[in-house]
């Protein structure tokens, strides 16, 4: 701070001065360290954030200065703190580690000494959700400490169409935290689709989630959607459309396409939604056939179309198409009808 004296200046009230100035100094100096002391708490309680799928491995990150002979400690904090992992004297005490994570922690060793203190946890569980503490002693007296919270999703793996009539029963299981449903169409209607909704937690804490609705417009295309904090999947299906196979076809062949559609991770043929004929990973994986379809598969298209032969009166029903990419699974219906009459 800066002071300017002006020539006529009454030197008698200089102590006076001296003094405010002492106390405005006082008072900045105690603002100070109320801000500093405030901006300290608020740097060592709060703390990053990992998200980590269920029965995953998950990497809870720290670092610290390096220097010689470091001391690392792992706590979660929670009543009891139980200890996580440690290392000192250049080895792992697991003698001392919580039995919940006795075999599951490993820290990156070669990058100890660059000061990476970070550790590998695997097959994460719910209970492993909370807040840890990492420190690092190290022998010159610094001490380092920080904070992370962990979190654990089980994602939503598949989404699952089923139609009996005009009723459409969409579900999926085995997620974490608890899903949110929706339908929509394709055109977009402007009637409110009215579902059914049920979810329900099992024994291993995960959701399951189950939507029925009724829907009579045979041209409608209908969209189910799950989504978490984490990320969401869908399900398009679309309506059958007929198939005709007479006597005097040899071969049928059944297309696979759907509009707008990403390349496929997976695709599976199945007759009547339960019997699987093909089974495809990725669009240059081999097809498999199941044996009970080696019969009549007699050819399966690069672009996924299924050619028949052999058929019979049995074989009259829906085939169904599922492609399945990162987000959507795309289940593409048609019902094939054999006409009277001895197939060739």
């Amino acid at each position: 701070m800066r002071w300017f004296v002006q020539p006529a200046v009454n030197w008698s009230l200089l102590p006076l001065i001296h003094i405010q100035f002492s106390q405005n100094e006082r008072k900045m100096s105690a603002f100070k360290s109320l801000v500093v002391l405030i901006f300290n708490f608020w740097t060592l309680t709060t703390a990053d954030e990992v998200s980590c799928v269920l029965a995953e491995s998950c990497i809870l990150p720290c670092s610290f200065q390096p220097g010689k002979d470091p001391e690392i400690y792992w706590v979660k904090v929670e009543p009891g703190n139980p200890r996580v992992h440690t290392y000192y004297k250049d080895r792992d005490k697991f003698d001392i580690q919580s039995e919940r994570f006795r075999c599951r922690t490993s820290l990156f060793t070669d990058q100890i000494s660059r000061g990476n203190a970070s550790i590998r946890l695997t097959g994460l569980q719910l209970q492993d959700q909370g807040r840890y503490e990492c420190y690092a002693n190290i022998k010159n007296g610094v001490k380092e400490e920080s904070f992370i919270n962990l979190r654990a999703d089980a994602p939503v793996r598949h989404v699952d169409i089923e139609q009996v009539e005009d009723s459409f029963t969409c579900r999926s299981e085995g997620i974490y935290p608890e899903p949110q449903l929706t339908w929509s169409t394709r055109p977009p209607s402007i009637l409110i689709l009215q579902n059914q909704t049920s979810v329900k937690k099992t024994e291993q804490q995960l959701y399951e989630i189950s939507s029925t609705v009724t829907l009579s417009d045979r041209d409608t295309v209908l969209i189910c959607s799950i989504s978490t904090r984490s990320g969401w999947r869908s399900s398009v299906w679309y309506q059958p459309t007929p198939v005709h196979v007479s006597p005097s076809e040899t071969t049928t062949t059944i297309h696979c396409t759907a509009p707008n559609t990403k390349p496929p991770t997976h695709r599976v043929w199945k007759f009547n939604h339960s019997q699987i004929i093909v089974d495809q990973t990725g669009v240059d994986g081999p097809p498999r056939v199941s044996e009970q379809w080696r019969q009549q598969v007699e050819d399966v298209s690069a672009s996924g179309s299924l050619t028949l032969h052999h058929l019979s009166s049995d074989h009259q029903g829906t085939f169904t198409c599922e492609l399945s990419s990162e987000e959507e699974t795309h289940f593409i219906n048609r019902y094939v009808t054999i006409e009277e009459g001895k197939i060739p």
